[in-house]
């Protein structure tokens, strides 16, 4: 089935996407003020800066897995 191929291609690609997109977004959180400040009090970002990070290496992970996936 050629579409089968395709819908799991266009997924890996959104996935892909998806992974881009979050670590952007995760990005522009961290530079904020408040994570920051917590940055500097505790040495380490803030759990939801990590938690998009986690989630964009999720996706990211699952893009390449369905990408090259036969």
């Amino acid at each position: 089935m050629a579409s089968s191929g395709l819908a799991t291609k266009t997924l890996a690609l959104a996935f892909l996407a998806a992974a881009a997109g979050i670590t952007f977004w995760a990005f522009q959180k961290s530079e904020g003020l408040q994570s920051q400040v917590s940055s500097v009090l505790t040495g380490s970002p803030t759990d939801n800066v990590m938690m998009l990070y986690i989630g964009a290496a999720v996706c990211a992970v699952l893009g390449v897995f369905l990408l090259f996936k036969n």
